[in-house]
């Protein structure tokens, strides 16, 4: 039985959780090195096993015609993918007639030549990841990060009338002294936080069990200088927010190692390459680029109802064991961030 103004093939796994969210990757390529993300010298999948505009376009189609409300557009880094504003536009196209709203993750880096473009294409929320106001301490964690340009871009995003959450990855002994300072630099500039515990995915040159930095103690210790109020707030994604009173700051925390947020899962993830992950700490996947060029339309179908099926309950991320393999080989970039 389905709901007034629901699509009658609607997308629902094997616990019964709605898939009202897709997080659509046009590329696994990215103009950072990220530590915690990325190795520095990365092999990249051949531009032929890619899925074409055309591809992305039919099945983003498929997706919100079969109840999908909210797309999230990913990489690697979104902005390096030629073409990326005409799939923005395709897709922005359906606002207001079956997708509710069109956002995307960037690092920053081309947001200067980039935000009022986005904003044409329909989007009107970008997450932007800075992970350090500190010019040396960016580049190091890049690798090759310039922080002066992100900010050009992000002032960009802001002019352009982009609404801009920024997300951070709490890493112990990095950064973990800039939480603070970067919560009060977003209450200065009208911007949301959100930061995220480091997960263990892909093989990176430096132990993740060195860096990872409990949101929980994050959290305990803000609230000795800030009132952080709990809110009834969600963005569609996992993050659990608190209004930062002092500051009108709302914050996000993403906690998939010390608060598990599996129960509530609204989200699939297409990598560049066609594969639908169920999960982002599981390998099972479906093949969609394989299935829309043998079968068209209704093969498509089939393989998005097989990955259903395969939707596991939660994921099994643990960082509590030093030099322990990731959960999962593949990079972030891999399966879109």
């Amino acid at each position: 039985m389905t709901t007034a103004g629901s699509p009658l093939n609607a997308l629902t796994d094997g616990l019964g959780r709605r898939i009202t969210y897709l997080r659509l990757s046009v590329t696994d390529r990215c103009d950072m090195r990220c530590r915690y993300c990325m190795s520095e010298a990365m092999t990249f999948m051949p531009r032929a096993k890619i899925l074409s505009l055309e591809e992305m376009e039919t099945i983003a189609d498929r997706f919100i015609a079969r109840g999908v409300r909210k797309i999230r557009l990913t990489g690697g880094e979104p902005l390096v993918r030629r073409g990326l504003d005409r799939v923005a536009r395709h897709i922005g196209g359906h606002i207001g007639t079956g997708l509710d709203e069109l956002t995307l993750t960037t690092n920053g880096n081309r947001l200067d030549e980039m935000a009022d473009t986005l904003f044409d294409a329909g989007v009107r929320r970008i997450n932007v990841s800075i992970d350090s106001l500190n010019a040396d301490r960016f580049r190091h964690i890049t690798r090759w990060g310039n922080l002066d340009r992100v900010l050009r871009g992000v002032a960009a995003a802001k002019a352009a009338g982009l609404a801009i959450k920024i997300n951070m990855v709490a890493l112990k002994g990095l950064n973990e002294d800039e939480i603070e300072p970067m919560l009060r630099w977003c209450g200065d500039q009208g911007f949301g936080l959100t930061l995220i515990e480091t997960m263990p995915l892909g093989q990176v040159e430096e132990d993740r069990t060195d860096r990872f930095l409990p949101l929980t103690e994050v959290r305990a210790r803000l609230s000795e200088r800030f009132t952080l109020k709990p809110i009834d707030f969600s963005t569609g994604g996992p993050a659990r927010y608190s209004l930062v009173e002092e500051l009108g700051v709302r914050l996000g925390l993403i906690s998939p190692l010390t608060r598990n947020f599996c129960d509530g899962c609204n989200r699939v993830r297409l990598t560049a390459s066609g594969k639908l992950y169920m999960c982002l700490g599981h390998d099972d996947r479906v093949d969609l680029k394989q299935a829309l060029n043998e079968g068209g339309i209704d093969a498509l179908d089939a393989a998005i109802d097989t990955a259903l099926r395969l939707k596991p309950a939660r994921h099994d991320f643990r960082i509590d064991t030093r030099g322990q393999s990731p959960a999962v080989e593949r990079h972030m970039s891999v399966t879109g961030g």
